[in-house]
């Protein structure tokens, strides 16, 4: 995504060459438009630097690409559509003080003989200046955004639009081969009957002779995607409605692609909420997932709520910002925001640390962010605080973190709060944790609620706790200040930290 000037020199749609272009300051408040075969989105992104929240997302369907194929020129309504959705961004952005917006166009701004045409309206009109990307570039942005939401992933990104599929390898941060490919549902659109099936197979064979097979996870990225998952988590009776990280196995996938065929419509728009404009394109998009499948054979497939919007995101990042945790960040800056006394979540881990020392890294991170978020929703009323904490993270926008995981640092808040989860009306959602991961979440919730209350600043300021695993029994030693905070409450807390563990308390 950049020209050269005619001293050879590239320009990014960043002002410069390179990462790092912004600090973590200026990270906290960007502005960035796709303008794809589709839709039209405008995304502020707001908060911490490396796990940024949406301060503002609007999308039209402006149609943009529709008939593409056949005319080979935009569509005029969707032209209409987009250049005032367009007016409405420039406007919106320069009201919340975000200049310039960062805005690229893609497969139908690029393939249609009018695309310039448009692009100079565009400018003139809105002062906005689209950067019209090729298909790999719009792979790497997209496999960019990923990596943003999943820093870990490893596998193929595979981004859907109107008019085009685009796949990219990811894995150690990196972005490596891609590709772009006509899979989008408006060219198949124009593909006939019996040949629509052939048809997809055979780009669907070259995509894999060009990116291999052998994946360990196909991310999926796009609308069409998304839709295809809300509608498996229907047909599976799925307890958590998010989509970012949800996990799909091949047969699901086949059986969902089977139950899309059988439902009309107007019964999964009824049921799922997704829009008829994208449920007219799922019959297509679902075509294709079902010889992906086929043809990749991913063990496991995932669904990315992190696309190219991200990606414009995370090109603007210095090397140091995007390696750090997404969950910490957030968390720290949830807890910098909300609660009564910043910085306390840190030191109530620290005082905690000797019940967890034994615990793997993909776990300990779990414990920082509850430690951090421990008392972010004390402002709700105190019947609810409870379920109020576990509704916050298990919905909240958090990257890099697994539906179970969010189901555990849930109900590790639930029980900070609140010693028995019987009766919960998040009761549903357990069902994604095994037995002991239950009882984890439940330990966990409790050393915090005892140590929350244990200081007012500083646990460590009344006293240590020593976990010996061999004996069977956990130690607290008492401070002056610790004898005088022992009351009945800490006693009572204490022991059921105790009992959740099945170690003996001692005081000392």
């Amino acid at each position: 995504m950049s020209v050269k000037t005619t001293s050879g020199r590239r320009i990014t749609p960043f002002g410069k060459e390179g990462r790092g272009v912004l600090s973590a300051r200026e990270l906290q408040r960007v502005g960035v438009v796709d303008v794809g075969s589709n839709s039209i989105r405008m995304v502020v992104f707001d908060g911490a630097a490396r796990s940024p929240a949406y301060f503002y997302n609007e999308k039209v369907m402006a149609g943009l690409g529709q008939g593409l194929a056949t005319t080979g020129r935009l569509n005029p309504e969707g032209a209409v559509r987009g250049m005032a959705a367009l007016k409405r961004f420039s406007v919106l952005a320069e009201g919340m003080g975000i200049s310039p917006l960062t805005c690229v166009a893609t497969a139908a701004v690029r393939e249609a003989e009018n695309g310039p045409a448009f692009q100079k309206q565009v400018e003139q009109e809105t002062g906005l200046k689209l950067w019209v990307i090729d298909g790999k570039e719009e792979a790497r942005l997209s496999a960019q955004g990923v990596l943003l939401g999943w820093p870990d992933a490893k596998g193929l990104v595979c981004d859907i639009g109107g008019n085009s599929m685009e796949l990219a390898e990811v894995g150690g941060g990196e972005v490596g081969n891609r590709v772009s490919s006509p899979l989008g549902p408006f060219r198949l659109q124009q593909v006939e009957g019996k040949a629509l099936r052939k048809h997809i197979e055979k780009i669907m064979s070259r995509l894999a002779d060009e990116m291999g097979t052998g994946h360990e996870r196909v991310y999926l990225v796009g609308g069409s995607w998304r839709a295809i998952a809300r509608i498996d988590m229907e047909r599976r009776k799925y307890p958590m409605t998010v989509l970012h990280e949800y996990r799909m196995t091949p047969d699901d996938v086949m059986a969902t692609v089977k139950w899309i065929g059988e439902q009309g419509i107007d019964d999964l728009k009824a049921r799922t909420g997704v829009s008829q404009s994208r449920l007219e394109l799922v019959p297509l998009a679902a075509q294709v997932l079902r010889q992906m499948v086929q043809t990749f054979a991913p063990p496991e497939i995932a669904i990315s709520s992190y696309g190219i919007r991200e990606g414009l995101l995370y090109e603007q990042m210095p090397d140091a910002i995007r390696r750090r945790d997404p969950l910490i960040e957030a968390a720290r800056f949830t807890e910098r925001q909300m609660a009564r006394m910043p910085g306390s979540g840190k030191k109530l881990y620290q005082f905690l640390l000797p019940l967890f020392d034994a615990v793997p890294p993909s776990h300990d991170r779990l414990v920082r962010a509850a430690c951090m978020l421990h008392d972010t929703s004390w402002r709700a009323h105190p019947d609810y605080r409870a379920e109020a904490c576990f509704d916050n993270v298990t919905r909240a926008n958090l990257a890099a973190l697994s539906h179970p995981q969010r189901v555990f640092l849930g109900l590790a808040l639930l029980h900070r709060y609140k010693n028995s989860r019987a009766g919960s009306v998040m009761e549903p959602l357990f069902s994604l944790l095994t037995p002991d991961q239950i009882d984890a979440a439940e330990t966990l919730g409790k050393a915090m609620r005892f140590g929350a209350m244990f200081s007012v600043r500083d646990p460590a300021e009344a006293g240590d706790l020593a976990l010996d695993r061999a004996a069977g029994t956990l130690t607290l030693k008492l401070t002056k200040t610790g004898r005088a905070l022992m009351g009945e409450v800490a006693e009572a807390r204490f022991r059921s930290l105790c009992a959740a563990m099945k170690v003996e308390g001692v005081v000392v």
